[in-house]
């Protein structure tokens, strides 16, 4: 059994443990604007999401520039970094009700899989917190996963935590969309 754990990356030294975390809500009360602050609701999810986050002590906090991510990020820490990979994928909303991606999923992935693959590089066998957003989110978990993408049928809540395992170009998932600090 500990073989079978080890190839998932499950208590083998030297991996870095990313909680990748989708932002908390800004749309309850939005107003227009492309990069909206947080809503009441929003800031209640990201102190939640603080409280849950300070037993295991994160070593470092990342997050997208975009004020949304920044916000929950800065919940947890005042000491963020920034790394613009980890930004939304570019989409508008057709007027059917569904997404047009904007972006290709392959530059996606590039981008998110590299932020990922270099905060795991600075960070070995520590835990860390990675904010970030839905649909990019759903991208790089597709990848980790060996699925196409738009094969993941899966909406990431506001501040779910989904973790990855990184060791070098091993990339394993942990968990998918854990919200039990909202609960």
């Amino acid at each position: 059994m500990r073989s079978l754990e080890a190839a998932f990356l499950i208590g083998v030294e030297g991996v870095t443990e990313i909680w990748l975390v989708r932002h908390a809500d800004c749309y309850q009360d939005m107003s227009d604007g492309a990069d909206p602050p947080l809503s009441a609701l929003g800031r209640t999810q990201a102190e939640r999401l603080a409280r849950r986050v300070r037993e295991p002590k994160p070593a470092a906090v990342y997050s997208s520039p975009y004020r949304r991510a920044l916000e929950t990020a800065r919940a947890i820490s005042d000491d963020v970094h920034v790394d613009d990979r980890l930004i939304e994928m570019e989409m508008t909303l057709g007027d059917g009700g569904e997404f047009e991606f904007r972006e290709l999923p392959a530059n996606v992935i590039d981008r998110m899989s590299g932020a990922i693959s270099d905060i795991a590089q600075s960070n070995p066998g520590k835990r860390v917190i990675v904010v970030s957003h839905g649909a990019a989110m759903i991208m790089y978990l597709t990848h980790v996963l060996r699925l196409e993408p738009g094969q993941l049928r899966f909406f990431p809540y506001y501040t779910s935590v989904s973790m990855v395992r990184v060791l070098g170009d091993r990339q394993m998932l942990g968990t998918l969309g854990d919200v039990a600090h909202l609960e």
